[in-house]
C-alpha cells in the first residue's frame, strides 16, 4: 500500500516509517519543515508538505494514498482541550478524503478512553462517548466517519517510550529536574500502562494491514506500573528523592500535569494481541528509565 502518514517525523511516526517500508509499503509523510523533508527522504519516504492546520493539504495527501495512519497531535498540553478539538477536525478532513472507498484510516487516541469503571483498566471494547477526557473528541470524530462508511480503526496509546522519551513521563522528568524532587500523589498507587515505541510502530502496521472497520487497539505492553515506581525510577535517574505530594498540593506542584498525575491509566491489550497476533518484545518502561 501507499500510506499517508501524519506525524511522520514525530516520535512515534518516525518509528512507523521504517516499519512500513520494511514490510514493502510506500510512505507519503506529512512534514512542515525542510529538516523533516530531509529526514523523510533519507529514510526512503516521500515528503508531503503541510501540517495539521492545513486541512486541504491533509485531504490531498489522503486522497493520493491507499490508506492513512494519523499520529500527528499538537502536544501543547496547556491547550489540551483546544488541541483535542482540533484533532477531531483533522480526522473529519482525512475521513472525507477516503469516503466512498474501503481505504483504511487508523486514527490515534489514548487508553483512558477505554476506562468506563473506576479502578478497572481500559479495555478495547469499551468507549464512553461522554468521557470527561477531552481526547474523546478524536474517537467521536472517528465514530462519525465510521457511520459515514469510512474504514476507521482506533489506536489507543499508552506511555510510549524508548531511552530518550516516555510519553507523559518525559514531562515528569522535566518537572523533577526543575523542582529537585520526583513526585507522585498520595501513595502513588495509580497505574500507567506503557509500550516501547518499536512495538507500537509494528502495531500500527498490523492495524492498517488488517483494515478492520470500527476496531480499537491498545498499544500496551505493560498493563500498569504504579506511579510511585515510575517516580522512584525517575528519581534514581536524576539523583533526586522521590516524594509523595498531598492531593491539596497537586495543582501547585504539577501544573498542567495535575490533570494526569493522580489518574489511573492502566490498560489491557488482550483483545489487541489476539486480533493482530501482536507480541511486544521491547524493553519495559522502568528499564528504559534506568538507561
Amino acid at each position: 500500500m501507499r500510506i499517508f502518514l501524519t506525524g511522520a517525523t514525530g516520535f512515534v511516526g518516525s518509528a512507523i516509517v521504517p516499519e512500513l517500508l520494511a514490510a514493502g509499503h510506500q510512505v507519503l509523510g506529512l512534514t512542515r519543515s525542510e529538516a523533516g523533508t530531509r529526514a523523510l527522504l533519507a529514510a526512503g519516504a516521500e515528503p508531503h508538505h503541510g501540517d495539521i492546520e492545513d486541512l486541504d493539504s491533509l485531504r490531498r495527501g489522503a486522497a493520493a494514498c491507499d490508506g492513512v495512519i494519523h499520529t500527528a497531535f499538537d502536544h501543547d498540553f496547556s491547550r489540551f482541550v483546544d488541541n483535542c478539538a482540533k484533532d477531531g477536525r483533522v480526522i473529519a478532513a482525512l475521513g472525507a478524503a477516503l469516503e466512498g472507498s474501503k481505504r483504511p484510516l487508523v486514527i490515534t487516541s489514548g487508553v483512558p478512553m477505554g476506562i468506563t469503571k473506576p479502578g478497572e483498566p481500559a479495555f478495547e471494547d469499551r468507549f464512553d462517548p461522554h468521557h470527561p477526557n477531552p481526547r474523546v473528541a478524536s474517537e467521536l470524530a472517528g465514530a462519525e466517519m465510521l457511520a459515514r462508511g469510512v474504514n476507521v480503526s482506533v489506536m489507543r496509546l499508552s506511555q510510549i517510550h524508548d531511552r530518550g522519551k516516555a510519553g507523559l513521563v518525559s514531562y515528569l522528568i522535566d518537572l523533577a529536574r526543575e523542582r529537585g524532587v520526583s513526585a507522585y500523589v498520595g501513595e502513588g498507587a495509580n497505574r500507567w500502562s506503557a509500550a516501547h515505541v518499536g512495538d507500537t510502530a509494528r502495531l500500527y502496521r498490523l492495524a492498517i494491514e488488517r483494515a478492520a472497520p470500527g476496531a480499537r487497539y491498545h498499544a500496551t505492553a505493560e498493563e500498569g506500573i504504579a506511579l510511585r515506581e515510575i517516580a522512584e525510577a525517575v528519581g534514581r535517574r536524576l539523583g533526586v528523592p522521590a516524594t509523595s505530594i498531598a492531593e491539596a498540593d497537586v495543582p501547585a506542584h504539577f501544573g498542567w500535569l495535575a490533570t494526569f498525575a493522580a489518574k489511573d491509566m492502566s490498560a489491557s491489550s488482550a483483545i489487541t494481541r489476539a486480533a493482530l497476533d501482536w507480541q511486544p518484545t521491547g524493553p519495559g518502561l522502568l528499564a528504559d528509565l534506568a538507561g
